[in-house]
C-alpha cells in the first residue's frame, strides 16, 4: 500500500516533502496535488515509472505527457518558445494551464508526442507541488489522475489511496485543489489555440 503523506496545504513539512522526493529517486510513482486536480507524477528519465503510470491511465503512445516545472526557465530548457508563447507564459504562469509547445532535445524521444514532437508543459500553482519541485531539483513528469471510466480527475487524497494505493507508492495528501482538469493551451502555431477548457480561464487566450 502506498505511503500516505499529509502535508500542511500552506506551509508543507519539508520532512514528509523529502520522504516524497525520495520515493520519487528511488523509481517511484506518486500522486500529489495541483492547482487542477491530483496528478500522478515521476522522475523526468524513469521509463519503468512512466510505463506504471501509461498502465494505471490506460494511455497510448499518443498522449501528451506533461512536465511540471518549477519556474519559467526551467520550461525554457525543455520547449521551444515564439515571443508571443513566452510572454503568455510568463504571465499565466503559476497556474492552472497546461502548455503545448515543441520539445528541445532534452525531453526524451519517448516522452515526446510520437509524430508532432511536443510536450506539455506547466507550473502548478500549489505549495505541495511547488515544494517537490524544488526539493527535486528537476520536472516532474506528470500527467492528470483521472482513471478509466471517471468523467473527472480524482480530488480527494484518501479516495485516491483507496481506489490506486497498490498501484503507486506515495501519495502527498495536500489538501483541496481546483477541482477539475487543467486548461490545455497549445502554443505550437502562430496564435494560440485553447484545446481543453479546464479550471483556468480562457478568455485571454481566444484572442492571443
Amino acid at each position: 500500500m502506498a505511503q500516505y503523506f499529509e502535508v500542511h496545504p500552506e506551509t508543507p513539512q519539508q520532512r514528509l516533502i523529502n520522504q516524497a522526493v525520495q520515493t520519487l529517486a528511488d523509481g517511484g510513482v506518486i500522486a500529489y496535488p495541483t492547482d487542477s486536480s491530483y496528478a500522478l507524477g515521476c522522475r523526468l528519465g524513469d521509463k519503468a515509472a512512466l510505463d506504471r503510470i501509461r498502465e494505471i491511465r490506460r494511455l497510448d503512445n499518443s498522449h501528451n505527457f506533461t512536465m511540471a516545472c518549477k519556474d519559467l526557465k526551467d520550461i525554457g530548457t525543455y520547449a521551444k518558445m515564439e515571443n508571443y508563447a513566452y510572454r503568455l507564459l510568463k504571465s499565466h504562469t503559476p497556474g492552472p494551464y497546461t502548455f503545448i509547445l515543441r520539445a528541445t532535445s532534452e525531453v526524451p524521444r519517448r516522452l515526446q508526442h510520437p509524430k508532432r514532437k511536443t510536450i506539455g508543459i506547466r507550473v502548478p500553482d500549489h505549495t505541495a507541488s511547488r515544494a517537490l519541485l524544488n526539493t527535486l531539483g528537476e520536472p516532474l513528469m506528470s500527467v492528470t489522475l483521472q482513471l478509466p471510466g471517471d468523467d473527472m480527475p480524482l480530488d480527494d487524497p484518501e479516495a485516491i489511496r483507496e481506489r490506486i494505493g497498490k498501484l503507486i507508492d506515495a501519495v502527498v495528501a495536500g489538501g483541496p485543489t481546483g477541482g477539475g482538469a487543467s486548461t490545455v493551451i497549445d502554443l505550437t502555431g502562430e496564435a494560440a489555440e485553447v484545446i481543453r477548457e479546464g479550471v483556468g480561464d480562457t478568455r485571454v487566450f481566444q484572442s492571443a
